[in-house]
């Protein structure tokens, strides 16, 4: 089964994709998206209970105000 992928515009600082094409170069990666993809997976599992937390949080001050 083959994911659907998207293409999005981003903005880094130069350091850090100085630091990300490195890594490319140096053969850890593919290319710049695979540093990215890892990334932001990374990110999103060491972040997971805490943006979970976030959300449910919000839906239930959310649900007690009736904020919008």
């Amino acid at each position: 089964m083959s994911e659907t992928v998207t293409a999005v515009q981003a903005r880094f600082p130069e350091r850090l994709l100085h630091e990300a094409n490195a890594l490319v170069k140096q053969g850890w990666f593919e290319d710049l998206d695979s540093v990215l993809q890892e990334a932001l997976r990374r990110y999103l599992d060491a972040h997971r209970a805490d943006l979970l937390d976030r959300f449910v949080r919000e839906d239930v001050a959310w649900g007690l105000g009736g904020k919008d």
